[in-house]
């Protein structure tokens, strides 16, 4: 089974190595830039897709941003991910539903039913559609091994109900890491 992993900000941001952010996930599940890439090397050569989506996009952008350092640099290196992505270089892609399956009326109601106790639970509103997008993965592949990949124990936390019938934990090292199937 093919495996789709949603990239979020705070992995992407170790990866960039943006200023203040070059690690990430808790003390006994921390994060770096080696392991990161590590990940990555390890999917890529087991056949995974990873998805961008628009959230992690604009977050991570946010914060290149508002780095104390190395801005330009950091932001030319995310512009050619960027680049690699459209041009198909990497195996890497942004998920292109969203506007039609993410930000329809109904979805729109749902995201605004639903945020308010997520974000009680410090669940930001961006890290509500990158569960959207997983969920969306989920409920429309039955080929494809769906994981969050995440340093923020809050987003990994969050398992739509739908999911959790289907969610196995595997050991990867010393870390557990939630595939949907």
């Amino acid at each position: 089974m093919r495996k789709v992993l949603i990239i979020d900000t705070s992995i992407l941001c170790v990866y960039l190595g943006v200023p203040g952010k070059e690690t990430c996930g808790s003390d006994n599940d921390k994060w770096d830039k080696k392991r990161v890439e590590a990940r990555f090397q390890a999917e890529e050569k087991q056949g995974a897709k990873f998805i961008l989506p628009i959230a992690t996009i604009i977050e991570t952008g946010n914060h290149i941003a508002q780095a104390n350092s190395k801005r330009y640099e950091i932001a030319q290196a995310f512009c050619n991910i960027l680049v690699k992505v459209a041009d198909g270089v990497i195996p890497w892609g942004v998920f292109e539903t969203q506007v039609g399956e993410l930000w329809n009326s109904e979805q729109l109601k749902q995201l605004a039913t639903e945020w308010p106790t997520l974000a009680s639970r410090k669940i930001s509103i961006g890290d509500a559609t990158i569960k959207t997008v997983a969920e969306y993965y989920a409920k429309t592949s039955s080929t494809f091994q769906v994981e969050i990949f995440t340093g923020d124990g809050g987003l990994k936390g969050e398992h739509p109900s739908f999911l959790q019938r289907r969610r196995k934990s595997v050991r990867i090292g010393k870390t557990s890491v939630f595939i949907y199937q």
